[in-house]
């Protein structure tokens, strides 16, 4: 476990400095980084665009000249088949890229399983329908890749004989062999919409495809590659030579120069060792049991029955039922019930509910006043005083320590978990304002919690930060855990806009927790 969470912990910091470099190139709204999930999608769609296109001229008969009349094809057929071939390597890279972040953000065990699982079975089945697509050109490279594959399928006991015999040159390919592969090819494909369907499965209103501008800036970059840069042809492929220097592809061909000097067993043995790893990831990737996070819970007492902590839940794990106990005068006709084996304790149901009564144990609403009322007794911020409620997780690393370029600093696990009426309490304890820094949208852990959050504060979304808080005395700011310098520049704006504010008179004194102990009852007449 030691090593896992060193493993886990160095591919963050890795990915703090790239992420932090993106954000200033970008923006964190079009980070690649970010949506590299969805780029993926995106990028498979482009394949498949484009494969349609190049279906059309592709012969089984002649492989390699049918491809070679497409490249000549200057005004359509080569930068098409440009764009098919750098679509492909990008979704390779877009894909390990997601499974590195989830890796680091330790989101690939307990409900997360399908996802990591379904994932991994998606970006093999995109290997496999890369490799097919080399051969199906049959120049050199297809070539190899075709040799290097007979040799490891030859030792699996299902072939009546083996099948490198086809490629020692005796007798002419058989049409059936470039038949198989273009089979493949395109039959493949098709069950990728089944394995991303699973692979989003358990969570709710997911994101299938970037934002408008990047995933065009994205495809108008690999147009522009394609252009400039066509994809060149190797020499046709030829039994009876040494295979010749050809164009090499490294995200489908990288494993040939490393099993072409190693026995067909060993090559076997280290695959099967490397996907049988990161298929039980979620075993060696997942917390002892004392540190797994518990799952929410739901105090039947206080539920209204308004449905806002089933809607916000980024993971459909919360679900209503017909009220069976605490039926009383009054009382809802449904409940919300948590199923622990969806929870990932996340606590955005936390931030949801008005009368406080979900979230996971010891981070419901009230759970949050008792922790805010002890800190404002230990700290007791002042007039002049910002208070950063800072996520954990992000706001530029800043959650660790005590105090931020003379800040008091609240931290939080996740600002979608963030009741209301903390930021509230704090106003109305003294605090000159209250800066809410969360992870960037795209990048939270929790998937929705700073767009639940800008919702509550902003947009009277239960559990909305009442009307009578001065808004102006509330900033809400993004920062990855690498953007320090991002959160010194909001809380600078933000100071320069409460001394302009320092004139103005302080809202009266008003007892919080009386009021929030007192919301079941209120909402029940």
């Amino acid at each position: 476990m030691a090593i896992v969470a060193s493993a886990q912990r160095g591919t963050r910091r890795i990915l703090a400095g790239a992420d932090a470099w993106m954000n200033r190139l970008y923006g964190w709204r079009f980070n690649p980084l970010y949506h590299s999930g969805a780029l993926v999608v995106a990028l498979l769609l482009v394949v498949l665009v484009t494969g349609i296109y190049l279906l059309f001229f592709y012969r089984i008969g002649a492989p390699f000249a049918s491809v070679a009349r497409i490249t000549d094809q200057v005004w359509l057929g080569r930068w098409i088949r440009g764009l098919h071939r750098y679509a492909s390597d990008a979704a390779v890279v877009a894909a390990l890229v997601h499974a590195l972040r989830l890796f680091a953000q330790g989101r690939s065990w307990g409900p997360r399983t399908l996802a990591w699982v379904s994932g991994l079975v998606l970006l093999f089945t995109v290997f496999i329908c890369g490799w097919t697509g080399y051969v199906m050109v049959w120049d050199v490279q297809g070539e190899v890749l075709a040799r290097a594959g007979a040799r490891l399928l030859d030792v699996l006991p299902i072939f009546s004989e083996p099948i490198s015999r086809t490629f020692v040159g005796e007798r002419p390919i058989p049409g059936a062999f470039f038949f198989l592969n273009l089979f493949a090819h395109i039959a493949i494909p098709i069950g990728l919409g089944l394995v991303v369907w699973l692979h989003v499965s358990r969570v709710a209103r997911p994101a299938l495809l970037p934002s408008r501008k990047l995933m065009w800036g994205v495809i108008g970059l690999l147009v522009a590659l394609s252009l400039f840069w066509p994809v060149a042809m190797g020499p046709p492929a030829d039994l009876f030579r040494l295979p010749a220097p050809a164009p090499f592809d490294w995200f489908y061909a990288f494993w040939v120069p490393l099993a072409r000097p190693l026995s067909t067993g060993f090559v076997w043995a280290v695959t099967l060792a490397v996907a049988a790893a990161t298929l039980l990831a979620p075993l060696w990737t997942r917390p002892a049991r004392a540190a797994r996070p518990p799952a929410s819970w739901v105090d039947e007492r206080l539920c209204t029955g308004c449905e806002q902590c089933y809607q916000d839940c980024p993971y459909d794990a919360i679900e209503m039922v017909e009220r069976t106990e605490n039926v009383k005068a009054g009382a809802s006709a449904t409940v919300a019930r948590v199923d622990a084996g969806a929870c990932v304790s996340c606590g955005i149901c936390a931030g949801s509910c008005a009368p406080m009564g979900v979230g996971p144990p010891g981070r419901t609403g009230r759970d949050q006043l008792s922790r805010v009322q002890a800190f404002v007794a230990a700290r007791r911020p002042g007039a002049k005083d910002v208070v950063i409620v800072g996520c954990d997780r992000g706001a530029g690393g800043i959650a660790a320590g005590e105090s931020f370029h003379g800040a008091l600093v609240y931290p939080v696990s996740c600002a979608g978990s963030l009741h209301t009426s903390v930021i509230e309490y704090l106003l109305r304890a003294g605090a000159g304002g209250v800066l809410v820094v969360s992870c960037p949208a795209r990048d939270c852990w929790n998937r929705e919690g700073p767009k639940w959050l800008e919702q509550r504060v902003y947009h009277k979304r239960e559990a909305e930060l009442r009307e009578r808080v001065d808004r102006r005395r509330v900033r809400l700011a993004h920062a990855a855990v690498g953007e320090t310098g991002g959160v010194v520049a909001e809380l600078e704006a933000f100071r320069a806009l409460l001394a302009e504010l320092e004139a103005a008179p302080r809202e009266a004194e008003f007892d919080v927790v009386r009021e929030c102990d007192t919301a079941p009852e209120e909402a029940a007449r």
